[in-house]
């Protein structure tokens, strides 16, 4: 449906990077006692990956190839390990992902049971498969803080919002998810009746329907101030979770059933596919992917088969920035061949294939 760009991180607090930073030299100039394991444990957790479309102001924190950096001053563009900007700080840890026993909160409770009952897999295995989405989407593992994520990324499609990425729409996506989400958060919210403009409203958005697509008539700062204001918003995460599952899993789920397929890794593989290129339609969406990878029975040759399919346009500028595509790809992949399909008990494995570096 989108091809990724790599979007804005929410920016982090300016002195608790700092205070970053000061932990990883604090633990430097310890011991040196004992083995690699101790050494890293006292490393500081490193901060959000550098976005190299993202401004950063006088002491921002990121982290880019295992160490953490600080904004000398104001920069946007000027990579970490280059040039004056940064202060380099001391190697990082990734984020320690949360248990098992945890999953489920990440999900609203009524989305929980309903994921459940119609897709089969529960809170932990759609965790993880948000965040191998979100890492190409994103550029994070933290999926859940994406609700409120509005930005019109240039792309001919209007506004891209939320945890998937819905559009407004535009002259390369006439056929947008966005008025769905609108109707579905009114309907959320207690509409008897729902409808986009209800959806609007209860938003406080001001827009209307020009054929298919969503033209939304606040400016960009007052329309994308309003969708942020939704992040916590009950109604809007319910909305969201239906409208995601009516485009793009409902149909992924029927695709992988029909083949006999009904695991974690090949069902995720295929909502990854349906929102970043399209379900249904030309031969680089789903569909089209799907009629090119075989009629194999057995799920790992054919979700082989699948991933090189993929591969093989996915680097395109309609989908992904090179290389972001193909390591967007190998995540799947390289999950199939570790043996990881249910995704349970994943979450080093699943840390491990995103530690990688947009472009």
């Amino acid at each position: 449906m989108k091809y990724a760009a790599k979007r804005l991180s929410f920016p982090s607090a300016i002195l608790a990077g700092l205070a970053l930073l000061a932990a990883g030299s604090a633990a430097a100039q310890g011991s040196t006692a004992g083995g690699a394991e101790k050494q890293a444990s006292r490393q500081p957790d490193c901060a959000a990956a550098w976005n190299p479309a993202m401004p950063y102001m006088a002491g921002s924190v990121v982290s880019r190839g295992g160490v953490n950096y600080a904004a000398a001053f104001w920069t946007q563009g000027n990579a970490p390990e280059q040039g004056q900007a940064w202060r380099s700080g001391k190697r990082c840890r990734p984020a320690i992902q949360a248990k098992a026993a945890d999953h489920d909160t990440n999900f609203p409770p009524n989305t929980l049971k309903f994921l459940k009952a119609n897709t089969g897999l529960d809170g932990e295995q759609w965790d993880n498969i948000m965040k191998l989405v979100n890492k190409p989407e994103q550029d994070s593992l933290e999926w859940t803080k994406f609700y409120g994520y509005c930005e019109d990324i240039k792309d001919k499609r209007g506004y891209t919002i939320g945890i998937f990425g819905a559009t407004t729409g535009g002259s390369n996506d006439e056929g947008p998810d966005g008025p769905t989400l609108f109707k579905e958060f009114d309907a959320s919210s207690g509409a008897s009746n729902p409808s986009i403009a209800g959806g609007l409203a209860r938003a406080g958005v001001h827009g209307s329907m020009q054929g298919k697509i969503l033209k939304i008539s606040d400016s960009a700062k007052v329309f994308c101030d309003k969708i942020g204001g939704l992040q916590n918003n009950p109604a809007w995460r319910d909305a969201m979770w239906n409208t995601f599952y009516k485009v793009y899993i409902q149909y992924s789920v029927q695709q992988a059933r029909q083949r006999g397929f009904s695991s974690a890794l090949t069902i995720g593989s295929f909502v990854d596919t349906a929102l970043n290129q399209g379900a249904a339609g030309d031969s680089g969406t789903l569909q089209g992917l799907l009629s090119r990878s075989g009629n194999s029975s057995d799920e790992k040759t054919f979700m082989t088969a699948f991933y090189a399919q993929r591969s093989k346009i996915v680097d395109t500028n309609h989908y992904n920035q090179p290389p972001n595509g193909k390591n967007r790809v190998k995540q799947w992949s390289t999950l199939l061949n570790q043996g990881e399909t249910d995704l349970k008990n994943a979450d080093a494995a699943v840390q491990k294939v995103t530690d990688w570096e947009m472009k």
